[in-house]
């Protein structure tokens, strides 16, 4: 059975963002810092064998257990939705064949043909809410699971909703001090979530949550 999840990275004070990681704030000095506190937010993965083998970063990197959680974690995902503040960030910054290779649905008002990319990456732009972007990531991922990528306002929506199965959250020891924060706007009951799985890394420690 298809499941739907959030695989994301979260500062020790609860962001997934430092401020100012926009596309408006890009080239504003005020905001240069958020590169290097990104950075320290996702260096466990930038480290990673596999993660190196599927952006073609070139040889090298880490194995172990961080690194099987990594690939096993992509490898299960047959499509993915996230947010149009996600994307107009990662459309400047990610490389030519774009981190993914599966359907991309993005939640906008914008009216936008399919952008395809090399190595299986093609980009939906939905414009009629957060449950038909999950209706085709269903059709899409066949029996391969649906991660909701990010950003916050986007897992917000699909939180809010009901329909998230399971939280795998990389929790790195920096502190943001603000930005955008995962856990807001959320609705009254609140989903209820226990533990299923804690690993321990040295730049971050992987917490795995599945529903009640």
């Amino acid at each position: 059975m298809t499941k739907i999840f959030v695989n994301i990275g979260l500062s020790l004070d609860g962001y997934m963002v430092p401020e100012g990681m926009t596309l408006e704030n890009w080239e504003k000095p005020e905001y240069k810092n958020w590169g290097a506190k990104w950075g320290a937010l996702m260096g466990w993965i930038l480290n990673q064998q596999y993660f190196r083998e599927n952006l073609k970063l070139g040889p090298g990197g880490e194995t172990g257990p961080v690194n099987d959680m990594l690939r096993n974690t992509t490898e299960r995902i047959g499509a993915n939705i996230m947010g149009k503040r996600m994307f107009d960030v990662g459309e400047r910054a990610w490389p030519e064949e774009a981190p993914f290779h599966t359907p991309v649905y993005v939640l906008t008002h914008e009216k936008r043909e399919p952008w395809v990319r090399p190595g299986g990456t093609t980009f939906y732009f939905v414009n009629d809410g957060p449950e038909s972007a999950l209706e085709q990531a269903r059709e899409s991922a066949g029996r391969r699971d649906i991660r909701i990528a990010g950003g916050a306002d986007a897992i917000q929506q699909y939180l809010n909703l009901g329909v998230i199965d399971e939280l795998e959250i990389a929790l790195a020891p920096v502190l943001f001090g603000g930005g955008r924060r995962l856990f807001e706007n959320l609705h009254e009951p609140a989903p209820s979530f226990r533990i299923d799985k804690v690993l321990e890394g040295p730049a971050a420690t992987h917490l795995r949550y599945v529903r009640d």
